[in-house]
């Protein structure tokens, strides 16, 4: 099971066994913080607890003279994880709720014979666990599970059609039917004795706006929003190992620059460009790096590469991912590891500031549908399916068969729809036993349907929070980076700054159609007008026109189970003739098909 994760923790290698009870702890070491006092496992002086951690806690310096002040005697110079050993016998399980990191750990506690495990507020670090009989494994990726000899796994037809859906898989849900995430925010006690394992949260993301407003919004709550950005940076650039930032180019991680370099960092910044104009962002990258002054490291590749690179990459994650982002992220973690060992990054900005396209269609899609009759909404996506098919990058045509097929469908489903791997109007047609429609985007529904006071905007700034991000955004940043041995910090997650931005009214996240609104107003003195406002464009990857000019090969024959294979061959015929576009069904069933060959047969169930 150790052996599985080196990638992970290449740095260093260590098991704990305990010589009363059958309880194993492994641990891979990426050394970040206290290079020789770190060790994992740790123990405390007594032998009565000990921590197998996967993370950083920022705040671990103030809750070191926090303990100290109470009479803990620490061993190690300044490491984060003899933090968790002193805080969990000071706090308990309450221990969580202090915390302002990423994290996933472990401690067992030899007197009470239990073992109590953590995972971070957003699930920035992931945490996967199995209960078989009378063993609970657990481990940072699910492949460790599979390393268990004692254990046995089954692929679940559920979570295969929950992947198609999403593109990816919503917690707690795994590809296997017996295993399971830790969802974020939540501890897990597990009681030897009784073989018994309780889940509890901790923490949950909810959108609880100002009472009052202050009389210059802009000028104070975005001096506020900047004084704890950079606050939260400054904590995230602590390491005893180089750090760099992920600079795209855009807002987010060219705010991420300049605070850095307002807090005296010596800023490394690296990007990947490619030679394709329309798919390449590093000029604008360059552009901020030349105005901030940083040690600016970049790489130009063509996108033509990534196509072979498909393979390698997808058989190192331990589930399926449907976003085909993951190949420049892997590509510039691989590229900023020659130089770094953490790098900063801007996940987070577009969930918490209504930063993504879904925001400005709200408005426009409860008018249409609610003026829109039937019929003449079905003529409408009758003559938009005419337009010749597009694998631009977020084409207008693109954008408007999307829109379209979520306004078949009630407001609860249009995020889900809008962002599907396939349209869920031929769920008979393509999956053998398909789930009815509730159940395949419940995860989604419960988000939506949890608070009915709230508007549009909160109830889809709560959906791109709490599944968009947590479920794909933070696991393709996790798994691309953690492949090459980078830890990835994103300074928007910080505790202190979310809890101000979960209080920030919606109408200052979104504005007469500006999105990030504050956001914005808050970095005006920091970077130039034309990062500010220029339009969002992201990692674009060409996946339809790869899929259509075979430069992905796709083979009909070694289809999953669960789909019928006629109706795939259809839609591979469609895709390839410019009659449809399917890129996203087929690219997840691509995906899924390199990530199933690398690991061999499995039964299916459900």
């Amino acid at each position: 099971m150790v052996a599985s994760i080196a990638h992970r923790g290449p740095d260093e290698e260590s098991v704990w066994v305990s010589e009363t009870d059958p309880v194993f702890l492994g641990h891979r070491r990426l050394s970040i913080l206290d290079l020789v006092g770190g060790k994992q496992p740790m123990p405390t002086s007594d032998g009565k607890l000990i921590v197998t951690f996967n993370g950083e806690i920022y705040n671990h310096a103030a809750l070191r003279r926090e303990l100290e002040a109470a009479g803990h005697i620490f061993v190690t110079d300044h490491s984060d994880t003899e933090v968790l050993l002193h805080g969990y016998r000071a706090w308990g399980e309450d221990l969580p709720i202090r915390l302002n990191g990423m994290f996933a750990f472990a401690i067992w506690d030899r007197e009470r014979k239990r073992l109590f495990c953590a995972r971070d507020r957003f699930g920035e670090k992931p945490f996967f666990f199995t209960q078989q009989g009378g063993t609970l494994a657990f481990g940072s990726t699910l492949d460790a599970l599979r390393s268990h000899s004692g254990l046995a796994f089954s692929l679940s037809s559920h979570s295969f059609q929950k992947y198609l859906a999403y593109n990816y898989l919503p917690s707690p849900r795994t590809i296997y039917h017996e295993a399971r995430q830790l969802p974020a925010g939540h501890t897990l006690v597990f009681d030897l004795d009784a073989h018994a394992a309780r889940l509890q949260r901790y923490w949950d993301f909810n959108l609880e706006p100002f009472d009052s407003i202050p009389a210059d919004p802009e000028e104070e709550g975005g001096g506020r929003l900047r004084e704890l950005l950079e606050r939260s940076i400054r904590a995230r650039l602590e390491a005893d190992v180089p750090v760099g930032i992920f600079l795209s180019g855009g807002i987010d991680s060219s705010a991420v620059a300049a605070l850095a370099c307002r807090a005296g960092a010596q800023v490394k910044t690296f990007t990947i460009g490619f030679t394709e104009k329309s798919f390449n962002e590093s000029e604008h990258a360059q552009f901020i790096a030349n105005f901030l002054h940083t040690d600016h490291h970049q790489e130009i590749l063509s996108v033509a590469q990534l196509p072979g690179l498909l393979g390698e990459i997808t058989a190192r994650l331990d589930q399926p991912l449907g976003d085909a982002s993951l190949l420049p992220t892997s590509l510039l973690s691989q590229f900023a590891r020659r130089h770094v060992k953490v790098a900063l990054g801007g996940d987070g900005g577009d969930e918490l500031f209504a930063g993504y396209d879904p925001f400005l269609a709200l408005r426009k899609a409860q008018v249409y549908q609610t003026f829109t009759p039937k019929p003449v909404h079905l003529a409408i996506r009758l003559l938009v399916s005419r337009l010749p098919v597009s694998h631009r990058n977020m084409s207008l045509g693109f954008k408007l068969k999307r829109t379209l097929q979520g306004l078949n469908y009630p407001s609860r489903f249009w995020l889900p729809v809008w962002m599907a791997g396939f349209d869920p109007a031929q769920a008979d047609d393509l999956l053998a036993d398909p789930l009815p429609l509730d159940e395949l985007y419940s995860e989604a529904i419960e988000l939506w349907d949890r608070h009915p006071s709230q508007n549009l905007v909160e109830r889809t700034l709560t959906y791109f929070t709490k599944l968009y991000l947590q479920d794909d955004i933070l696991v393709k940043a996790d798994r691309a980076s953690m492949a090459h041995g980078l830890e990835v910090r994103s300074p928007f997650l910080d505790y202190d700054l979310v809890d101000f931005v979960r209080r920030i009214p919606f109408h200052y996240k979104l504005r007469g159609g500006q999105t990030k609104y504050l956001l914005k107003a808050a970095l005006t003195s920091l970077l130039p007008q034309e990062t500010l406002y220029r339009s969002k464009k992201g990692f674009g990857v060409p996946v339809g026109e790869w899929l259509r000019n075979g430069k992905i090969p796709f083979d009909s024959e070694e289809l999953p189970v669960p789909v019928h294979p006629d109706f795939v061959r259809n839609a591979l015929s469609e895709h390839r003739n410019g009659q449809s576009d399917h890129r996203m069904l087929l690219w997840n069933l691509s995906v899924f098909r390199y990530w199933q060959n690398a690991r061999g047969t499995l039964a299916w169930k459900e």
